[in-house]
């Protein structure tokens, strides 16, 4: 994403024409709103519906005034852009309602008046008074968090009167949340997101059967998430907790007993992890991981074992020695 030749390209046309370049921009524009006070060029579609209110938002974007083509503010140069929640992290109003109109993967341009922008007084020192802005917006993902964010505003009370099935689709969006993080190597927050969506689900009271299945369903993808999340922080030992919890549910899922292999090798405890690979590669024979990390842990065994008996060797040479 580029606003230096979006710029430099209008001013260059300056040449032959006494337009000003937001004016010759807006002319290839449309009016969103009908006032004139936000206007949009796609230049890349995206796909499926757009952004929902209240959605939380991956974007890259970078705002610009006439003549300048250097952004007053940026994301562009972030390798992973933050999740940005409508309505609160985007505050400006021309922006939010541009966002609106935009969908998953589109590349958009909005010109916005100052009414839409920073209003008659400006921000100095970056932004002047009475400043149309450009905005160069690149959408990457959306989460439609709107109803998540409602149900936890909830009390407990109210929680458990909401059906399980939209309890459902609110802990998807907080593992979706978390995913996005994980994916991000933002660690310390996919791990909230999942502790989170975890709370919710042990905080629902149900006595059928059936409901209690398909919370157990929705916690173990959960607990597995995070004991991956403790292993890249460095944590085996909450790593083991959340894989023995994942175990309890299903003692023959083999990513919980890969989890746990990886946490007792982090460990030192050789043997554990021996135990719970062997056990997962009954269930997976030909799984690279498996196989990969039971030979590491094999070798790993060894050369401890090895370790240990050159030590006591040694410790009863110096014995005999001193006799």
């Amino acid at each position: 994403m580029s606003g230096n030749g979006l710029i430099s390209g209008i001013g260059g046309q300056l040449t032959t024409s006494t337009l000003r370049p937001f004016e010759l921009l807006r002319r290839q524009m449309c009016d969103i709103l009908g006032d004139g006070g936000i206007m949009k060029e796609v230049v890349k579609p995206g796909d499926g519906p757009p952004v929902p209110q209240n959605a939380s938002v991956i974007m890259y974007y970078s705002g610009f005034l006439e003549y300048s083509n250097q952004p007053f503010e940026s994301t562009a140069h972030l390798k992973y852009p933050p999740m940005m929640k409508l309505g609160r992290d985007v505050t400006l109003a021309g922006l939010e309602l541009g966002l609106l109109t935009m969908k998953k993967g589109e590349f958009s341009r909005f010109l916005l008046n100052p009414q839409y922008a920073y209003g008659e007084m400006g921000c100095p020192p970056f932004i002047p008074a009475a400043a149309t802005v450009l905005y160069e917006v690149h959408i990457l993902d959306y989460l439609d968090s709107g109803q998540a964010d409602a149900f936890i505003a909830k009390s407990l009370e109210e929680q458990n009167s909401v059906p399980l099935s939209t309890l459902l689709e609110v802990i998807n969006t907080l593992r979706s949340f978390g995913n996005r993080c994980f994916n991000q190597s933002r660690y310390d927050h996919a791990k909230d997101r999942y502790k989170q969506a975890i709370t919710l689900l042990k905080n629902r009271e149900t006595q059928r059967e059936l409901h209690k299945e398909k919370i157990d369903g929705a916690l173990l993808p959960l607990y597995l998430n995070l004991s991956l999340t403790e292993l890249r922080l460095e944590s085996p030992q909450k790593a083991l907790k959340y894989g023995k919890k994942a175990l309890e549910m299903d003692a023959t899922n083999t990513k919980a007993l890969f989890r746990c292999g990886q946490a007792y090798l982090e460990l030192s405890e050789y043997e554990s992890a021996q135990g719970c690979l062997i056990t997962a590669q009954s269930k997976k024979p030909f799984d690279s991981d498996i196989n990969n990390l039971l030979k590491k842990a094999v070798l790993a065994c060894k050369d401890s074992l090895d370790k240990e008996k050159e030590m006591c060797s040694k410790m009863f040479t110096e014995m005999r020695s001193s006799v």
